[in-house]
């Protein structure tokens, strides 16, 4: 497989549409299932449990379902910031209080978001997280994830460099996604764990 340029990004595109196919298969009880499950397993993790501020996303159609989770989180007291997509695809942040705090926002023809209803704190705010929850569609045995395409979490990973800050990096998947190897390019950087419905795997 190309690990470079247009290949890389063309060999992506093919995966991800390989993904998102069986991902859009899923019943609203497999959905049911695995959010409970994922909100289990992902509150094992120690990096979790001591976090001061989480920066999560509110999960939508057949994604991997975070809500369990963000409810738990805020539940300890854990301040959970939560994205709000700006129209340049970078991503602004505010704080999740509970479902009441959440807004149901359509950007353009794309599919209906569930975002942060109260203030917004800025695209640094991400800077103070002490573990920052990713969406993806797959992550490889390097801890290479596979995004959406949007670019929307490169700039935050970009961000967090720029500003020297290192939270621990999880991406929230599927236990099909977990796979040998995704395409990578150079400016994409390795999470530290997964956690799926049925347990975690962490990188080096």
């Amino acid at each position: 497989m190309r690990h470079g340029g247009t290949g890389a990004e063309s060999d992506k595109h093919m995966l991800r549409r390989e993904f998102l196919a069986v991902r859009n298969r899923l019943t609203a009880d497999d959905l049911r299932a695995t959010a409970a499950a994922l909100a289990d397993r992902a509150l094992e993790l120690p990096e979790l449990a001591h976090a001061r501020t989480v920066a999560a996303y509110v999960s939508v159609g057949a994604e991997p379902g975070t809500r369990a989770l963000l409810d738990a989180l805020h539940a300890r007291g854990v301040r959970v910031l939560l994205p709000a997509l700006l129209p340049d695809n970078d991503l602004d942040w505010g704080a999740y209080t509970g479902e009441d705090s959440l807004a149901r926002v359509r950007h353009g023809g794309r599919m209906a978001l569930l975002e942060p209803a109260g203030e917004r704190l800025g695209p640094d705010a991400v800077t103070a997280a002490d573990v920052v929850l990713l969406p993806g569609l797959a992550v490889d045995a390097r801890g290479m994830r596979l995004g959406r395409g949007g670019g929307s979490y490169d700039r935050v990973l970009a961000r967090l460099d720029r500003a020297g800050a290192r939270p621990a990096l999880v991406v929230l998947l599927y236990d099909t996604e977990v796979v040998a190897r995704v395409p990578a390019e150079a400016h994409d950087r390795p999470v530290r764990a997964v956690v799926t419905p049925s347990g975690i795997r962490r990188f080096t």
